[in-house]
Parts: C-alpha cells; structure tokens; sequence
C-alpha cells in the first residue's frame, strides 16, 4: 500500500513538471509571436481609415513654422505639401513636407517641414494636402498656429471653415452655406476633375479657381440630382464684364433645389395635361455668375449640351419614359434629351441640354390605331411616348400623310430641347410674327437648321422634300456636335441610279445615308425629290436621335 501511495505521488509530481514545461513552452511562442506582430507592426504601417493631423505644430517669433503630419497610411509614391494662409484667408507660401522614418502605431507617418514666413501675423492657418503617387489628393487637413505658441484651432480630417469644406480625394464635401475655397479647389483642379458634394442646394464656385482649368470637369452634386459642368462652358471675362467686376471678384453659383408647392402643383398639371405620370420630383437646375453685390449674369451654355441626373421614384421602361422641362411661361412640359440607367432597381434620368429650367421625369403610355399594323409603329409610338411627335387625334397619327416644312422644323427644335428665341421676327417675308410656327422657325433659323429660299422665302406650308429633311436632321446632327462630314460623297451615293437627281444636298443626303439616318426608297433609288410622310420624317428622327445619345 504504502509503494502504491509513493507511486501515485511520484506521478503526479511528474504531470506537475510536465504541465509546467508545457505552459512555459507556450507562453514563450506566444510571447515570441507578439513579439514579432509588434515587430511587423512597426516596420510596416497597417492600412486603415486614411487620418492626418499634426504634432509639435510651432510658429515662432522670428516668423518660422514648423512641426510634424502624420497620416496613418503609407504608400510608396506619397506626398505631402503643405500651405500657409494669412488671417485675411489669403495664401501666404506652400512648402513640401519630407518623409520622416518615424512611426507610430496610433498615428501613422510622419512627415516633418519647416517654412519662414512673415513674423507680422497673430496667427496663420496650415493646410497639409496628401497626394498619391499618380498626383491624387488622398487627404486634407488643416490647422491654426499662434505666433510663439503651440495652441491650435480649427483642424480635424479636411475641417470646415473657410477652406471651404474637407477634401476627400478629389471631392469637397461643401458646407450649407455653399462655400469653396479657391486655392483648394484651384489645386484639385490641376490634379483632374472635381466633385463637389452639397450639404445644401447650391455652392459658390470662385471663378479664379477656373481660369486655368478649362479642359476639367466640375460634378456638382445633392440630394436632389447632380450638374456636370465642363468649365469649359464658362466665358469667364464676358461674364466678369457683365458684372462689372474682376473674375477674381466673381463666383459662379450652381443650384441642384426643390421648386415651391406651387410650382410641383403646376408642374403635375402640365404634365397630366399631356397624359403622362411623373416619375420624379421636379427639381430646378440653375447656373448663373454672380459679384459681391449681388447682381448676377446669366451663363450662356451656347451649343454645350450639359447632363444634369434625376433620381426616378420607381424602375421604368426607357422606351416609356423621358425627363421633361417645364416652362413656367407657358405652363407646358416638352422634350429633353434624356437616357436611363437602372442598378438595383434604381433608375437615374440623364438630361441632356444646353439651358437651365425645372426638369422632372414622365412616363407615358401612347398608341395609336392606324399605326398598329404600320412599319413605322415601334418608332411612332417611341417619340409619342417621348413627347417629340403628336398624334392628329389622340387615336389616330396618319403615318402616310405628307408633312410640311414648318411642322418638320417644330419637330427637329423639339427634338433638339432648344429653348424657342423670344422674338419670333424672321427675315423672311412668308412668316408672320403671328403664325404659330413663327418662333418655330426663328429658333430655328438661329441654329442653324433651316435655310430660305433665294426669294427670301421660307414657305412654311410646302410639303417637305427627302433631300430638304436630310439636309435638316443632318445639320441637327452638327448642332448636337456630332461629325457628318464624308470624303467622297458620290461614292457613298454611287448606288443610286437617281443621285444625279438630287438638286444641292448631295453632301448632306451622303452624310445622311453614311450615318444610317436616311435608306433609298428600293436598293437603287433614293428619292431625294419625294415627299415626305410624318411616318418617314419619325423614323429620321429617332435615328438622330439614337445616334445623338439623347435617347435609349
């Protein structure tokens, strides 16, 4: 017994050894373990959240600046410039900041720089922008520095203020009062294009920040839509001159807001007045420049057709749908050119014009009896749903009947989205300030579409020629910028036995015919002295239209 009891206890004074080696064998792999995590961790900084600040940030009596940025990702090809700001906001120096090999693992890398600067101000305000190897800006931040202290205000990722709102990449996230900071979004714009992303409904784009940025893009975008502007767009000395003011003393505000309930109740009603269903709350789009005093001048697009987007409330068919302007002169919704796009059951309306107003987005349902069984039927009931062609009666659209030259011009001003001209006088003697074409025709005549006769005539009530309404959609196609031209046009035409028929648009008819807007009568004859049918002039139209990218 008493060899059994020393037995067991010999045991269990071996497990005990055993359990001890054991605990020690592993807790000196886990400590070897974090020991090499702790290692890793310092050597390579962990990719996070990007956040920047700075540290030791001195302005000293002798008018130097100096400390440390540190941003809590590295990638090779970073870099950090800094800028100085006077209390007047104006920009005072801009300094590179040099890589440090310090890092923490709570705040990241430090980049370290120092810059002499005037000795004459309270306190100066430090901007560090972060930029990618490709020239990006990754982050933004900035900071106030007192003369001979080390107390700061303002700062935090990007910061608000008067630089305008925090800078992520290359949008600025702008503030309710519409602010934009010159010199930041003069920087951004050298970079690429930029996104500025509304808390409110409009911001204040300075227009010193576009003198040198003509070939970007500036995306302007809210709640309630967005506005792509080309700063191409912006004449800004004429503008300026308008205002009587400096361009560097002028903005150029942009508003994406809601109407009032007595324009959304008018809008339902024009839109009900044309058998259709709003699809999208009416928003206005407007852009115009404007000085300190308040004054503004009106920002003329030209030829620049310029998307605006719209959030539909439900997923919709394309070829049903279509975004609208309303006119509140008129109290009427016609055509925009306008194309949708769905992802994940969302649709976004992108409308295409040169102009702003109040846009929204309907839907229709139009068919017409006589073009049921009618070769014309997919594309007739495309532009009615479209709100580009009416029918003669709400059930009948007579697709054979000829069309005359005053309706074909309505339907290609229509088709374009052009806003008619205010003053409906012509220089030609056949159209009355009174006709119901007369503005028709005057916007038209502005923009190039139509010609007279060389009796100064126009003859609006003439029934339109295949060579007249080629020569018409073709010369839309140049207003929308679309290229026309052809080298050889009687190559192109060489198949048609009746080309040496066409009277004096055979460049025209060749283009027409290479760009698939217009096909022969039979394989050998195009017919250019034939009269055109509403049905003929619709399917012109909607090839126009197709290939302009105004509709889908």
């Amino acid at each position: 017994m008493a060899n059994e009891n020393n037995t067991l206890s010999s045991n269990r004074d071996s497990n005990r050894r055993r359990n001890t080696l054991l605990n020690r064998a592993i807790v000196k792999k886990i400590s070897a373990m974090l020991s090499l995590m702790l290692i890793v961790a310092i050597m390579v900084p962990v990719l996070a959240f990007a956040a920047t600040g700075f540290s030791n940030l001195t302005y000293s009596r002798n008018g130097n600046v100096s400390g440390s940025v540190y941003h809590d990702t590295y990638n090779q090809g970073e870099t950090v410039k800094l800028h100085f700001f006077a209390p007047d906001k104006q920009h005072i120096s801009s300094v590179d900041a040099v890589y440090s090999t310090t890092y923490d693992a709570a705040k990241g890398t430090f980049y370290n720089f120092s810059a002499n600067l005037s000795s004459a101000y309270n306190h100066v305000t430090v901007q560090s922008v972060v930029y990618d190897a490709s020239g990006e800006v990754v982050e933004s931040v900035y900071q106030d520095v007192y003369r001979d202290s080390r107390r700061g205000g303002g700062g935090g990722g990007g910061g608000g203020g008067w630089l305008g709102g925090s800078v992520d990449g290359s949008t600025i996230n702008v503030g309710a009062d519409g602010s934009v900071n010159a010199f930041t979004l003069t920087n951004l714009l050298a970079n690429g294009d930029v996104t500025l992303k509304l808390s409110g409904e409009f911001v204040n784009i300075p227009a010193s920040a576009l003198v040198d940025a003509a070939s970007r893009t500036i995306t302007v975008t809210n709640d309630n839509g967005s506005y792509v502007l080309p700063v191409s767009l912006f004449d800004l000395n004429a503008l300026a001159t308008a205002l009587d003011v400096e361009v560097d003393d002028m903005n150029i505000k942009v508003s994406i807001a809601d109407v009032s309930s007595e324009t959304a109740d008018d809008v339902k009603a024009a839109i009900s007045a044309v058998g259709g269903t709003q699809v999208a709350e009416a928003v206005d789009f407007n852009v115009v420049a404007t000085a300190a005093n308040g004054e503004t001048a009106a920002v003329d697009f030209g030829k620049t057709y310029v998307s605006r987007s719209l959030n539909a409330s439900k997923s919709v068919d394309s070829k049903t749908t279509t975004g609208v302007l309303y006119d509140a002169t008129t109290k009427k919704v016609t055509f925009v050119p306008s194309t949708f796009s769905t992802t994940d059951d969302a649709t976004v309306a992108t409308l295409k014009r040169n102009g702003n107003s109040v846009y929204t987005v309907v839907e229709s349902n139009k068919s017409f009896a006589d073009v049921a069984s009618h070769w014309s039927q997919a594309d007739v009931e495309l532009l009615a749903n479209k709100l580009v062609v009416e029918g003669s009666s709400d059930t009948t659209f007579e697709p054979e009947r000829n069309i005359n030259r005053a309706e074909f011009a309505a339907l290609v001003v229509r088709s374009l989205g052009l806003t008619p001209v205010t003053s409906a006088t012509t220089d030609f003697k056949d159209v009355s300030s009174s006709a119901w074409y007369a503005s028709t025709v005057a916007t038209a005549t502005y923009a190039g579409i139509i010609d007279g006769y060389e009796d100064n005539t126009f003859r609006p009530d003439a029934q339109i020629t295949r060579e007249e309404l080629a020569a018409m959609v073709i010369r839309a196609m140049n207003y929308a910028d679309i290229a026309t031209n052809v080298a050889n046009p009687q190559s192109v035409l060489s198949k048609f036995t009746d080309a040496n028929k066409i009277v004096w648009a055979e460049k025209e008819i060749a283009a027409a015919v290479n760009a698939g807007i217009i096909e022969g009568m039979t394989d050998t004859t195009i017919g250019s002295a034939e009269k055109a049918t509403r049905a003929q002039s619709t399917t012109m139209l909607k090839r126009f239209l197709g290939l302009a990218n105004f509709i889908n």
